[in-house]
């Protein structure tokens, strides 16, 4: 691989002018660490890890960089696990701890058969070459994910100029950013996640790469799209994602239909978003569990309440309205976004169950109550609450005020109902005194 002239030599970082602790980093990683070092290996911590480090953060995951081979590091650790195609990677397991280790890449152009590595049109499909320490700096997408902590000396060794970008709190990918888009344009992707969670801004020829290649995510494969949608959405800063997508049309070639219905402002929808999001953030800071099929339910909200309602119009019922809608939306998501079959029924009961929400007659309720997909309805019933629609106001009182009373105040809450509905007057419970 060619690196860039006078820059093959890096910065150098000592312990000292550095504020990266050993007591900051995990258990598992540090062991990791030591090991390939006491074997004679290059070992490096790499990545996410040591920038979120730099920036006084808290990173969940450890990533090490080294110039031992998969099969060597087979050998080394018993608990270790190869996995990938196009690059094989070793997963060091500690329990439920699982630490990365990549050998050091090359760069796909020094493949024997670079038709092999990429597409006619640029985007990289083979990427599966070792190299060195330098090399491996420069092929990596943006420069403050190409930072490495060495275990020999604690020191950061710096190839791109990552340091001052953390300095400047900038995001600057590593290279052309065109061509990198070109050859990875999920790359774009991974721009937007972390801007948002950094809080950084982009670099203006980056700025300028995303508009003319973002087209190109078109082109990435649809079970790949689900996995980035979830790192977008499901990493604790999607109410800082979501507007950045909006801002660099990117949003529109993920989720089509639900583009349209903010462009048209759809009454409620984009507050509903945006508080989704925000429930979202907090239950992940919270160690809270999030689920998939809530976050689609409410991405494509907009577009089943559009088709339903035109449904109705054509004389469909509520209820089989919500569920043509549903289907019909997800079958055109999936064909950009591949949803797994697993959370298609479960969104699907979520859009119908607001109707059924408001059917409260005879034994329907307790039914519902019992319904393994109730609480998430009722979650949903009280977001689109929350975001303005005030017609339901007494629908979310009346399933919050049924869910905390016993069984009999709860049959009494429906006959009341029914009353209600025929003009009678809501039934009374008899007070009863006890003497001593």
């Amino acid at each position: 691989m060619q690196l860039p002239q006078d820059e093959s030599l890096p910065r150098i970082i000592p312990r000292s002018e550095h504020c990266i602790s050993r007591q900051d980093i995990s258990d598992s990683a540090l062991k990791v660490l030591s090991r390939l070092h006491k074997a004679g290996f290059a070992a490096y911590l790499v990545g996410g890890g040591v920038r979120d480090l730099l920036l006084g953060l808290h990173p969940k995951d450890f990533d090490v960089a080294t110039d031992a081979t998969p099969d060597q590091l087979k050998d080394l650790f018993r608990n270790c696990r190869l996995i990938g195609r196009r690059f094989r990677l070793a997963h060091i397991h500690f329990g439920r701890d699982i630490v990365e280790v990549a050998t050091f890449r090359g760069h796909h152009a020094d493949v024997a058969d670079e038709a092999l590595a990429s597409t006619r049109d640029g985007m990289i499909v083979r990427d599966n070459v070792f190299g060195t320490l330098a090399e491996d700096a420069w092929r990596r997408d943006f420069s403050v994910n190409a930072l490495y902590y060495n275990i020999a000396d604690f020191s950061v060794v710096d190839y791109t100029g990552g340091l001052e970008d953390l300095k400047q709190r900038r995001l600057r990918m590593i290279g052309d950013p065109h061509v990198r888009c070109q050859e990875d344009p999920v790359r774009i992707l991974r721009a937007m996640r972390f801007a948002a969670k950094l809080q950084f801004t982009l670099e203006p020829e980056l700025v300028s790469a995303v508009a003319e290649q973002r087209e190109r995510l078109l082109a990435v494969s649809s079970a790949r799209l689900y996995d980035e949608v979830l790192k977008l959405f499901l990493s604790g800063y999607a109410t800082q994602v979501l507007p950045l997508l909006r801002q660099y049309d990117i949003f529109e070639l993920l989720f089509a239909a639900t583009d349209l219905c903010l462009k048209k402002g759809m009454p409620h929808f984009d507050t509903m978003l945006q508080r989704a999001c925000a429930n979202t953030d907090s239950r992940i800071q919270e160690d809270k569990p999030v689920t998939p099929a809530f976050l689609f339910a409410c991405l494509l909200w907009g577009p089943v309440q559009e088709r339903a309602e035109a449904l109705q119009q054509n004389g469909m019922s509520p209820i089989q309205a919500l569920q043509e809608a549903g289907h019909d939306v997800l079958i055109e998501q999936t064909q950009h976004i591949a949803l797994p079959k697993r959370f298609r029924l479960p969104i699907r009961e979520i859009w119908s169950g607001q109707e059924r929400l408001t059917n409260r007659r005879g034994r329907r309720p307790f039914a519902l109550l019992e319904h393994k997909r109730f609480r998430a309805m009722y979650d949903f019933l009280l977001l689109r609450c929350e975001a303005g629609e005030v017609q339901l106001k007494e629908l979310c009182d009346w399933w919050t005020q049924f869910q905390t009373v016993n069984s009999e105040e709860q049959k009494t809450m429906c006959d009341d109902l029914h009353a209600q509905r025929h003009g009678q007057r809501p039934r009374r419970r008899k007070s009863r005194r006890h003497n001593d």
